[in-house]
């Protein structure tokens, strides 16, 4: 870390003075549990390592590994983990840090060092500093390379930090604690909304086997009807072209390929209203990142091109696909593939009335839009989270 900077760019108002340089080591107790896997218990006490981290300051004790209460207290003789104190991963994601805020008793595995600072200005303001891009590069050139990555105590006490008085650590930990409030209100209406879209696929798109979905729009009524895809929509693969290192210039026109938009491009493809399917899912086999698209796309040879027939309509396409589980259908080994042919022949439950379709396409669509929004929240908060971390700690 730059020893020449004494002051942050970005300071509130009242605060004049240098901040001081100390190691870690001087301001908090760091150690991490004795070096033993505990074997598994259907009942007892949490076991949590990395894997268990989610979110912005997330434990996830639901899913956490069980031991004994005895291998608790052999394990955790040296060091426990407990409120107030800072998690912080030694191994796998590197340099991943938990604020413990619960007195739940659980244990961490040694897998991560535990920070006691006696002190929750220091508490706060340190799981804050730790996050900074300055600190993750700092402890990048302090990790050991080898058959495993990771990171020693003795470096972690060793790393420099940059200190301000408490009055202003208090301050900034403020300030970051809201911007995770707000984050965290988002992401929670986010996956709210993401599950109720989920429950709605499965209630408003019939069951395999049923033709009558389980939840419907008012004075709607009648049985749907299971068709191969290629009776409903028309295939527009020909039209696909790769995108080479030299197509990947800016432009306007949205690129599409398995993972959704790859990027903006010159030129286009297709030019209408069309439904993508990724061919390959060698990312996520279960959750294709299906799009509907009205404009001028660039398709690259990775992704179907579906456009509803005439008396279909293709936004009610989309989400009759996204309520499909595609994985039995795909063929190949690492990077598996969804052929056009057995693609088109699928049997997909149907609905001919046109206000039906129309209805349950509008509604996933808002449904999307909201979705969207609190991701864009999500992603603008965290952008400013990350600029004002650079900016307010030396």
């Amino acid at each position: 870390m730059s020893t020449d900077n004494k002051v942050p760019e970005i300071r509130f108002k009242g605060f004049s003075e240098d901040w001081e340089k100390r190691l870690l080591g001087s301001l908090c107790l760091i150690g991490d549990i004795d070096h033993r896997m505990p074997e598994s218990k259907t009942t007892g006490i949490p076991y949590l390592m990395t894997g268990d981290f989610h979110g912005i300051n997330g434990l996830d004790f639901n899913c956490a590994k069980l031991i004994s209460i005895e291998d608790y207290e052999q394990l955790s003789k040296k060091i426990k983990p407990e409120f107030g104190d800072i998690l912080f991963a030694r191994y796998a994601s590197i340099g991943s840090v938990r604020y413990v805020e619960t007195d739940t008793k659980f244990l961490i595995s040694y897998s991560c060092a535990i920070l006691k600072t006696n002190n929750t200005t220091y508490g706060k303001y340190l799981f804050y500093f730790f996050q900074t891009e300055r600190t993750q590069s700092q402890l990048e050139l302090d990790i050991n390379t080898g058959s495993q990555r990771n990171i020693g105590i003795d470096s972690l006490k060793s790393l420099l930090v940059a200190l301000p008085k408490s009055v202003e650590q208090a301050q900034i930990g403020n300030v970051f604690q809201k911007f995770d409030s707000l984050i965290n209100q988002h992401q929670q209406k986010h996956d709210k909304l993401s599950n109720i879209k989920k429950a709605m696929l499965e209630k408003m798109f019939p069951k395999q086997g049923e033709t009558i979905p389980k939840i419907r729009f008012k004075d709607l009524n009648g049985e749907w009807a299971y068709t191969p895809l290629s009776k409903i929509a028309d295939k527009y693969d020909n039209l696909r072209i790769p995108v080479t290192a030299k197509d990947r210039i800016s432009g306007n026109t949205p690129y599409y390929g398995a993972n959704g938009i790859q990027g903006y491009i010159e030129g286009y493809t297709h030019d209408g209203e069309y439904v993508l399917l990724a061919e390959d899912g060698a990312n996520d086999l279960k959750n294709y990142p299906i799009q509907y698209v009205n404009g001028k796309v660039w398709v690259n040879n990775h992704a179907h091109v579906l456009k509803a027939k005439e008396r279909y309509s293709n936004l009610f396409l989309k989400y009759a696909l996204v309520s499909i589980d595609f994985e039995p259908f795909l063929v190949g080994g690492g990077r598996s593939k969804l052929n056009a042919s057995v693609m088109m022949d699928l049997e997909i439950a149907f609905t001919e009335n046109i206000e039906e379709q129309a209805a349950i396409g509008d509604y996933f669509q808002k449904l999307d839009t909201l979705i969207n929004q609190h991701q864009q929240l999500i992603t603008k908060l965290n952008n400013i989270k990350q600029a004002c971390l650079s900016k307010m700690f030396v």
